[in-house]
């Protein structure tokens, strides 16, 4: 739609170029932005001048610029020693998205519109992923994934703090993962989205519950857990009172829902 407060546009070749006042607003894909008013904001910062690689492959892992665009993520070719990279796709694949979303929406948007559905929040925070953070004025800062998120959406970016990048770790892109996912619909939004990986061995299993809470959770184990384990961790950490209520699933519905895909997710990994 059109933005019709919106006075100015900046397009700043250098993150030290911002000036960051009240009524600025970051643009990247900019698929939320223009979906609806945003009537306290008068000028974007268009964030594609700084030119950042839309995806880095180093010994640390896969760094994923905040700008980098769905479709490259999907188009990505991973090293065949990182066994959970059919996890992009999947995690993808579950996104309700049109075709042009799916060619301008980008991963630092989707994680820091802080959804609770919000599928790449659910694959960076199963990889492990630690988030880059540039302040106006002061050192870059990291923060997993997992703390960035802090609620339905809230995130941890104070005034004018951008998020850079998200590193992947090579250790958790070379686990074995297993992913599950339900709608109350076809083509619905994710009602819970759960994401385990495994270490050789059965070593270091580690489940990620997303969507079904309001906040990415993990539960990790030193092995493999049996059933009863498992559920019990999940019941423990995670209490009647702990999982989202929306139109997309009540908290009953997907705290049930948890604990068998959870179990399915199990089964496969032991």
């Amino acid at each position: 739609m059109n933005l019709n407060t919106i006075a100015q546009v900046k397009r700043p070749k250098s993150f030290e170029d911002i000036e960051w006042r009240d009524g600025h607003a970051f643009l990247a894909g900019g698929t939320w932005l223009f979906s609806e008013p945003q009537v306290t904001t008068d000028t974007l910062v268009d964030l594609e001048q700084l030119g950042w690689p839309a995806l880095s492959v180093t010994p640390a892992g896969l760094e994923i610029a905040a700008t980098c665009r769905i479709v490259d993520l999907h188009n990505f070719k991973a090293p065949a020693a990182w066994r959970a990279a059919p996890l992009f796709q999947q995690c993808i694949d579950s996104f309700l998205m049109s075709f042009k979303i799916w060619n301008a929406a980008t991963v630092g948007g989707n994680v820091c519109m802080s959804l609770p559905a919000g599928a790449m929040i659910s694959l960076t925070a199963a990889l492990e992923g630690v988030c880059t953070l540039w302040p106006q004025n002061g050192k870059p800062r990291e923060v997993t994934v997992v703390d960035f998120i802090t609620g339905m959406h809230t995130n941890a970016l104070q005034k004018g703090e951008l998020l850079r990048s998200i590193l992947l770790p090579t250790s958790a892109l070379r686990k074995r993962a297993a992913m599950r996912q339900v709608s109350l619909t076809k083509f619905g939004r994710s009602a819970a989205l759960i994401i385990a990986t495994v270490g050789d061995d059965g070593q270091d299993f580690l489940l990620t519950v997303s969507a079904a809470t309001p906040r990415p959770v993990h539960l990790r184990f030193a092995r493999t857990p049996s059933a009863t384990e498992l559920h019990s961790a999940i019941d423990q950490r995670l209490p009647p009172d702990a999982w989202f209520n929306d139109v997309h699933g009540s908290a009953p519905y997907k705290r049930h829902i948890t604990f068998y895909l959870a179990e399915q997710i199990r089964a496969e990994l032991s």
